[in-house]
């Protein structure tokens, strides 16, 4: 179930799927691959304007909240404040094969953009608890395949695309959603959030406000790792947070939505381990046609580009949305992932929504 469902108190106004797909034009596909006791792992792929609007730039901008991950082409969106292309989640080790596998279906599909260079964004967070990450389960296939089953409407979450084999606060994490509706004068934009969980110590979740980690049993300790492997600390593994919105922004200020996506993570709880990567991408749907980067005509023309944008001392509301949005998106991670058992039988158990439900009601959070 997702938290609502679970009565979880949550503020702010959802749209309508309360998903980043509420965003007119986001859409989100998935593959997920399953095979074996090793293989727990996927792509994920969010199109901030569909297939169709591949090509076509979105103002954005980048925050790296704790640098140990990996996103790539952003020296690029830093450069020209614009992103072009899909945005690709997957495990760790496979970000060489999906990104190679963006490029070939822009080949395929979309000759007309940019043929002499693309430069993929493509970012990860480590499975290798469950997932045989040093295996070849992800090919490049895997990142068309999510491009072209990407749709808008409701989004399945927990254990599905590249969240298939991660881990959250000590439960199995994954993939969630979320959304809010901002009104601004006579206007409604949506702001709405993706992430990909896998990072949190047990003992640190927050649930509403209410510290439920402390209170939740640690499990049977540590499992034992094959070829002498070192564990991994609690609250390593990493998360990625995509947030779009259809309100008119500028670059920087993109980037100032992504920055609050650490205030969204931090009211679920975590402090930022050192071990894991996090790293968060703010885009804006509006202006299409500004920010173009293509090879000029040689024609003699000189064209101008302009941007219609919400003014910087507005900016509050769409803050407030992302802070809710990304905090409500951990949590359907939470409460819609199932236990999962992988390599080298390691299990991951879910969240334990009944215990969570009476901590929540013993301290008079249940909405």
């Amino acid at each position: 179930m997702r938290a609502r469902e679970l009565g979880i108190p949550l503020t702010g106004e959802p749209g309508p799927w309360n998903a980043i797909t509420d965003v007119p034009g986001v859409e989100v596909g998935y593959v997920t691959l399953r095979e074996g006791d090793d293989v727990r792992t996927g792509v994920t792929a969010l199109l901030p304007r569909g297939r169709d609007g591949v090509g076509l730039p979105c103002a954005a901008g980048l925050h790296s909240f704790n640098g140990n991950g990996e996103m790539t082409g952003t020296a690029w969106i830093e450069e020209s404040g614009s992103l072009a292309v899909p945005v690709l989640i997957t495990n760790t080790y496979a970000v060489g094969p999906v990104h190679r596998g963006v490029v070939e279906w822009v080949r395929t599909n979309r000759r007309d953009m940019a043929p002499e260079w693309l430069l993929p964004v493509v970012t990860e967070t480590w499975d290798g608890h469950l997932n045989d990450i040093h295996g070849s389960a992800v090919q490049s296939r895997h990142a068309a395949e999510a491009i072209e089953a990407a749709a808008s409407g409701p989004v399945e979450e927990g254990c599905v695309g590249g969240g298939t084999g991660m881990r959250c606060y000590g439960f199995k994490g994954g993939s969630g959603t979320a959304s809010r509706v901002v009104e601004y004068g006579q206007d409604r934009y949506t702001v709405g959030a993706f992430v990909q969980a896998n990072f949190g110590a047990r003992r640190e979740l927050v649930v509403a406000g209410v510290p439920v980690g402390r209170e939740l049993p640690d499990g049977p300790g540590p499992e034992p790792e094959p070829d002498g492997a070192r564990q991994v600390p609690p609250g390593a593994g990493s998360v990625i947070v995509v947030v779009a919105t259809d309100a008119p922004l500028l670059p920087g200020q993109c980037e100032a939505l992504a920055r609050r996506a650490t205030l969204g993570l931090a009211r679920t709880g975590t402090t930022g381990s050192h071990f894991s990567g996090d790293i968060f991408l703010a885009f804006s749907t509006a202006n299409e046609g500004a920010l173009t980067s293509t090879f000029p005509e040689d024609d003699g023309s000189a064209p101008y580009e302009s941007m219609r944008f919400v003014p910087w001392g507005r900016m509050d509301p769409f803050y407030g949305a992302v802070v809710e949005s990304v905090e409500e998106a951990v949590l359907n991670v939470l409460t819609g992932a199932h236990a999962m058992t992988g390599r080298a039988g390691h299990h991951v158990p879910a969240l334990p929504l009944d215990r969570v439900s009476e901590l929540l009601a013993a301290r008079g959070a249940v909405a």
